[in-house]
């Protein structure tokens, strides 16, 4: 999963970056409104969690913006300000939770996976394709009995492509879902986590196969 974080103070960012990471999240973090209007326009992330204390202006003014343009991406706004007409005018706005601070990541990271089931689109918590089963929840992989033992981009490279079954995923849609703003890319950082999960796949017999297409980028189908 990569999400947007719009948190003006560093310490906190910093702190919520590094618990995320450690559930394979990968986040993106911007300080300001115009870095995150300009950020989650660009429809990558999978939801944002929100801050409305921010140098330019009310965190909430965003959500509008991205309902008006037709994004419905799932926003949680986290914010000091948490009694009852703020908790109200949060919603009201558009967005789908309010999480008071200070609160614990296991509660964020529940909410995250709540708001995440609601659309009609995405996937149920557990996918089954070929032998493999994947709980998007827990981020566990397992063919038959046995767990895959895959590290955090190999799990997004998965994740990303198991979304798309049966469908081309360019490229650049794979990078966007695996690394942050932040990361310096290797020109073949991509292709080596992919070849490590092509062969992880065919050692388990998962019964699927991972096709690259030449200057596109990668098909995830069943084996024959």
């Amino acid at each position: 999963m990569r999400i947007l974080l719009v948190e003006d103070e560093p310490e906190m960012a910093e702190a919520l970056r590094t618990a995320l990471k450690r559930y394979d999240i990968v986040t993106d973090h911007v300080r300001t409104l115009a870095d995150a209007i300009e950020a989650a326009t660009e429809d990558v992330h999978g939801a944002i969690l929100l801050d409305r204390q921010l140098p330019d202006g009310d965190g909430l003014d965003l959500v509008p913006r991205l309902r008006a343009k037709g994004l419905g991406i799932p926003v949680i706004v986290l914010t000091a300000r948490g009694d009852l007409a703020d908790r109200v005018a949060g919603l009201n706005t558009g967005a789908d939770d309010y999480l008071a601070k200070p609160f614990a990541i296991e509660e964020l990271l529940a909410r995250l996976r709540a708001i995440l089931r609601r659309p009609a689109d995405v996937v149920t918590d557990i996918m089954q394709a070929g032998r493999l089963s994947y709980d998007f929840d827990n981020r566990v992989a397992t063919v038959g009995s046995e767990a895959l033992s895959l590290p955090r981009r190999e799990l997004l490279v998965l994740e990303t492509l198991l979304r798309r079954i049966g469908r081309t995923v360019q490229r650049a849609s794979l990078e966007q879902a695996v690394y942050s703003f932040d990361d310096e890319i290797q020109s073949n950082a991509l292709d080596t986590h992919v070849s490590r999960l092509r062969r992880k796949l065919a050692d388990a017999d998962a019964g699927l196969e991972i096709h690259a297409i030449r200057g596109i980028g990668y098909l995830l189908k069943l084996a024959r």
